[in-house]
């Protein structure tokens, strides 16, 4: 069923069944941080108790929320097709374009969309590649995968295996995309810790990885603690079967065994302990980059792309829980960071959490080169609750690039797809969504939007259970964006869209 709906006031009830909520009791708990980052990592199935499975169901009935599997969507977005999963049936992940084609990750592995009929896409190639959670780039003939789970070995054939034996390999594959057909694996590279995400800085002649990883134990042999920096791979663009790490940069220093990031709990209850970084986003132009590190945001100079050098650090002890991921605006004056609370598989779009955590923090950009600081605004939240059974919180999004504008579109998992403006940092507002009701009313299955992008007029959004969607935005406040046309777009690779 589809449905066609302005904005909805969802409070009263879903605040009540929020309450009941034994699964958001603990994320509230004092004490350590208790997210899992990114669904793939724990079960995709969490128990609700009877009672919230009867108050999603009434709520549905009510019409207070979707219901299961219902689509809804504001009036300035048309949902115009959905292509389900084939014959990779793992976790949907990130996505990355080149031309006419999207690049789609996938833990199993990644599949390849001809988009030249945005209504109609079409599958090009799925490659069987096992390795959560296949974060996703490309550049020019050359396409890259994170491997952040522990393997047998460095193939597409391997098998899981404990990060305790040393045989174990973790870290980046890359394949040539000549053709896109038959894409062919070239190289590998082997990081510290894994590859959890990884975004690509271009330079002529190399490519630079920035490696994010964390969670290091003295029981893994290679993934020892302090682990408080990124891998920096250089990939030679005509030789990648060279690529190496280059560089190890300590962005946290500081003494002790974990090194000088956020200690987490119980020194800051209910925050990740910064044990690396989960996600950096490199603004090229401006030899700029932002992290999204665990427990700390950071500002870092990339002039120097094989040694990074942080200008600014802050922390949020009272409202983030993991720092996630990290978007410029234009002119680079604004980062927003995104908060994971509850690792992407709590439902924590509701009530009891409320509007301020499992959000977006919107900072400001204030001074001039090395004296820059990152200066908090405001928090912004979707403003439709969602059922206990749903998981929802801020996750990947992009740039409409509108001149003067600052808007954003963001995948919220089970919360859908959000179209919003932070123009004023101060007062952002949501201007259009896109969502499914609930996949269970029984169980918390774990679904939605995993990254929702702009690309050349439309927004693609890979949904970890439902598949690959194409949306269209029709809204004079984004319109102007249409006539931006790219030929490569890795989100985290910010470009400058009016040069």
């Amino acid at each position: 069923m589809i449905s066609l709906h302005e904005p909805r006031a969802r409070r009263r009830r879903l605040g009540v069944m929020a309450a009941a909520a034994g699964l958001i009791a603990t994320l509230l708990a004092a004490g350590p941080a208790v997210a899992t980052p990114d669904p793939g990592d724990a079960p995709a199935t969490t128990s609700t108790s009877t009672s919230l499975a009867a108050q999603t169901r009434s709520a549905i009935a009510d019409g207070e929320i979707p219901g299961q599997d219902e689509v809804v969507h504001s009036s300035n977005i048309e949902h115009l097709t959905n292509i389900p999963k084939d014959a990779l049936a793992g976790t949907n992940s990130d996505l990355a374009f080149q031309g006419k084609y999207a690049f789609a990750g996938n833990y199993d592995g990644f599949r390849i969309f001809d988009l030249s009929d945005p209504k109609a896409p079409k599958t090009v190639a799925q490659v069987l590649c096992p390795g959560s959670q296949n974060d996703i780039t490309v550049s020019g003939n050359l396409l890259f995968l994170s491997t952040d789970s522990s393997r047998s070995d460095n193939s597409c054939a391997s098998t899981t295996q404990p990060a305790t034996e040393k045989s174990s390999w973790e870290g980046m594959k890359i394949f040539d995309i000549s053709d896109k057909r038959n894409p062919k694996y070239v190289a590998a590279v082997e990081t510290a810790c894994g590859s959890h995400t990884h975004t690509l800085v271009p330079s002529k002649k190399n490519i630079y990885l920035y490696v994010s990883s964390y969670s290091p134990s003295a029981t893994f042999p290679d993934c020892q603690p302090p682990h408080d920096g990124i891998s920096v791979i250089k990939v030679p663009r005509n030789a990648p079967e060279k690529s190496a790490v280059v560089n190890f940069p300590v962005l946290f220093p500081g003494e002790g065994p974990d090194g000088g990031g956020n200690p987490g709990g119980p020194t800051n209850p209910g925050v990740s302990k910064t044990t690396g970084c989960h996600d950096i986003t490199v603004l090229p132009s401006k030899d700029l980059a932002a992290g999204a590190c665990m427990g700390d945001g950071i500002l870092f100079d990339i002039k120097n792309p094989e040694q990074p050098k942080v200008i600014d650090r802050v922390q949020d002890n009272v409202n983030f829980a993991f720092w996630h991921s990290a978007t410029f605006n234009q002119k680079a004056d604004k980062v927003v960071f995104t908060d994971e609370l509850g690792g992407g598989g709590a439902a924590t779009c509701n009530a009891t959490i409320g509007p301020n955590r499992g959000a977006d923090g919107i900072y400001d950009i204030v001074g001039k080169g090395d004296k820059r600081k990152l200066v908090f605004r405001s928090y912004f939240k979707i403003p439709r609750h969602q059922a206990d059974t749903e998981n929802c919180v801020a996750h990947n999004g992009s740039l409409i690039p509108v001149k003067g504008k600052d808007l954003m579109v963001q995948a919220w998992y089970q919360g859908g797809v959000s179209v919003w403006d932070f123009t004023d940092s101060a007062r952002p507002k949501e201007i259009g969504y896109f969502e499914r009701g609930p996949i269970s009313t029984d169980t918390m299955v774990t679904g939605g939007s995993w990254s929702a992008y702009y690309y050349n007029g439309y927004i693609y959004s890979n949904d970890i259970a439902k598949g690959f969607d194409v949306l269209k935005l029709s809204d004079r406040r984004t319109d102007p964006a249409k006539r931006v046309r790219l030929h490569e777009l890795n989100v985290q690779t910010q470009p400058d869209y009016f040069d």
